[in-house]
């Protein structure tokens, strides 16, 4: 089946998670993705602390399938040349150093769009390459917190609390993806290449604001910590049941009275103090109480059930092992397998790119540190058998 970037070129010096993730996801596309390493050691990720029984990290098996990886050692005037030469045949540049790194080695944007001038650059750092805090180094945790996630995760009167997974790197791989792909539009009309600057601040602030930002804008109040509630709608979040919590989420008032006649409060029906969003929000406690008294004569399931018949946005809180094997993501294909030659099969999240036609495609195997040197320096450069040799045995690769 064709690919929607099938015959697209990527050169991935991205390391750690974020411009790998993005790059994963342009690979599960269909581009061809030239992941550059570090000769003798590779990305920092390949010895992430969970790996499998043959020893290789998980992590890395992930965020890196259907790559090809080749060695190539920047550090030398010689590793430079090579990599300029890779992107005049090149479509797409992918880095998430610190700024400034590229521009010191000779591969910034300014000196590769030289080379070629249709060439798309992406960068993903913490904190993008303008702006007092451009230079500063940054990790996920970092773009959470500065991006203002920590400062309304949590609940009230305890420590700010970063999300579980790496969210500003994630995010900051998926924004990257979106412009690349909107880049490839313009360029495919255009015949000119840009340069993308994604600060992976930018993308925790994106993603927290509209949740939170009106509350400030408009009346400007600092958000606080609501657990898992949110300051400007109830119910909206898990309450209290007989055997452990029930989530629920009431967005309108047409939700709001079919829930109040699914708890036997048909009472409350049109009572124009919990009438709208705003009065419900006014009034947190009471509507908290009414909700509680009845989620606390119920079992979860028992919740979940009745509100489901009732069409009212509801859920269990499943445990991590319950939802890796949860029969809605298994359905759709959300967990699946990778054949590594040395660690065998292994289970990893499926492909969210659920297109008709051309569909993500997570399923290839993730690559040995240089597996595609010969490859990548002989077929798309040129090189001979001897000169790939003396690359290897200078250093270079």
């Amino acid at each position: 089946m064709a690919k929607a970037l099938d015959n697209v070129k990527v050169l991935d010096f991205t390391r750690a998670v974020a411009g790998p993730f993005c790059t994963m996801l342009l690979q599960e596309l269909g581009a061809e993705v030239i992941k550059i390493e570090i000769p003798g050691s590779g990305d920092s990720t390949r010895t992430a602390s969970v790996s499998t029984e043959a020893g290789e990290s998980y992590l890395f098996v992930y965020i890196n399938r259907g790559k090809k990886s080749i060695t190539l050692n920047l550090g030398s005037e010689k590793g430079r040349e090579i990599a300029r030469k890779l992107v005049s045949k090149t479509d797409v540049v992918v880095e998430n150093f610190s700024p400034g790194v590229m521009d010191r080695l000779g591969l910034g944007y300014g000196e590769l769009s030289k080379i070629n001038p249709s060439l798309i650059y992406a960068s993903i750092s913490g904190f993008g390459h303008t702006g007092p805090y451009a230079s500063r180094p940054a990790y996920d945790i970092v773009a959470q917190a500065m991006g203002g996630l920590m400062s309304v995760t949590g609940f009230p009167n305890n420590p700010p609390t970063k999300a579980g997974p790496f969210v500003g790197d994630e995010l900051g791989g998926l924004y990257g993806t979106i412009s690349i792909l909107a880049a490839w539009c313009h360029k495919q009309r255009t015949g000119e290449g840009q340069k993308i600057d994604i600060s992976m601040q930018d993308c925790v602030w994106a993603v927290t604001a509209p949740a939170f930002a009106p509350l400030y804008f408009v009346t400007g109040k600092v958000p606080p910590r609501c657990g898992n509630d949110i300051p400007t709608n109830i119910p909206f979040g898990t309450y209290p049941t007989k055997d452990g919590y029930v989530v629920i989420c009431i967005g309108n008032v047409g939700l709001w009275d079919d829930f109040l006649r699914a708890i036997g409060r048909s009472d409350l029906v049109g009572d124009s103090r919990y009438a709208t969003i705003r009065d419900r929000a006014n009034r947190r406690d009471e509507v908290y109480n009414i909700v509680c008294e009845w989620t606390r004569t119920m079992t979860t399931a028992e919740a979940v059930t009745k509100l489901i018949d009732a069409h009212v946005p509801t859920s269990v809180v499943p445990t991590f092992d319950e939802v890796a094997n949860d029969p809605q993501l298994l359905s759709r294909q959300m967990i699946t397998e990778v054949e590594q030659p040395l660690s065998g099969k292994l289970k990893v999240p499926g492909s969210v790119l659920k297109l008709s036609k051309t569909p993500g495609d997570p399923s290839s195997p993730s690559p040995f540190l240089g597996e595609h040197n010969y490859e990548v320096y002989s077929g798309l450069l040129g090189y001979t058998e001897e000169e790939i040799t003396k690359l290897a045995d200078d250093g270079i690769i």
